[in-house]
């Protein structure tokens, strides 16, 4: 008797979770939001794992300030601010790229060049204020305003960057654990600086259109760290990433429709909570 009632009770809420499913998916915005959020969130995810792995977080959150000057400068011109955003974040990744090893110690010359970049896109914004509704939405981000044609973009972008990062990935990989033997194999740290730091630029563009510029951290660096918490493996690590950054994404999508609070909020609270929970005894590597 009570396992039939725990069957009958089961049931109800399968059918309930997926009538509430369909019914989210019946809008448009929904659908391109989840499309858009699954491409930026693996890339993300995949990319992030090799950013936190070589210790340039911090070259990546600039990065996102930097496109934001982009994004806000291509509204003076007349050009789609993502156009703006891509071309300032990969200019500004080969520049740190040049760095080469050396960008570790470059901390506070990368944080002028971050509040200077932010400073001159709020002047962009002083000369254009039409766009500050715009601006709102590249600082924090609103994936629930992606259009058909900025998923069908991103999705470009993003085989770009994930073939780009497969192409790279042995060479990148032992550059990161062994500078010194790689050098002394013939691979060329600069070289793979610059193009790892041109892959994030990328990601980084993408990311800034779920969450925003200021909360890019969420998705490339949240999921990866947790992650590599959780396993010593490279391949394990870099999959488990993508799957934490994919499920942030389409939770807090999920959750912001059901709230009316901002997805951005939802996926920054996912992204913490995984990462505290991986701190746990319980989840400590092998």
């Amino acid at each position: 008797m009570i396992w039939n009632e725990i069957i009958a009770a089961t049931t109800m809420t399968t059918t309930t979770i997926t009538t509430r499913v369909r019914r989210m998916l019946e809008y448009d915005f929904m659908r391109n939001a989840f499309a858009a959020s699954a491409m930026v969130a693996i890339v993300s995810g995949m990319v992030g794992y090799f950013l936190v792995l070589r210790g340039q977080t911090f070259a990546g959150h600039a990065l996102a300030h930097v496109g934001f000057t982009g994004a806000t400068g291509a509204f003076l011109v007349g050009i789609a601010p993502l156009w703006g955003l891509v071309g300032m974040t990969v200019a500004a990744g080969i520049g740190m790229g040049f760095m080469g090893e050396k960008l570790a110690q470059r901390d506070v010359a990368i944080g002028l060049v971050l509040a200077l970049s932010l400073g001159f896109g709020l002047l962009f914004l002083h000369f254009y204020t039409a766009f500050a509704t715009q601006a709102t939405a590249l600082l924090f981000g609103n994936v629930l305003a992606v259009d058909a044609e900025t998923v069908w973009t991103l999705m470009g972008l993003g085989v770009i960057t994930l073939v780009g990062l497969a192409v790279i990935s042995r060479p990148l990989l032992f550059a990161s654990l062994q500078p010194e033997l790689a050098e002394a194999k013939g691979v060329s740290l600069r070289l793979y600086s610059i193009l790892f730091l041109a892959i994030v630029a990328l990601a980084t563009a993408e990311c800034a259109q779920i969450v925003g510029v200021l909360l890019v951290f969420t998705l490339m660096v949240g999921p990866a760290a947790a992650a590599q918490r959780m396993t010593n493996s490279v391949l394990p690590g870099v999959i488990l990433s993508a799957v934490f950054s994919l499920a942030e994404a389409w939770l807090g999508i999920t959750l912001a429709f059901y709230t009316d609070w901002p997805s951005s909020f939802w996926i920054t609270l996912l992204s913490a909570g995984v990462y505290l929970a991986t701190t746990l005894p319980r989840f400590a590597r092998a």
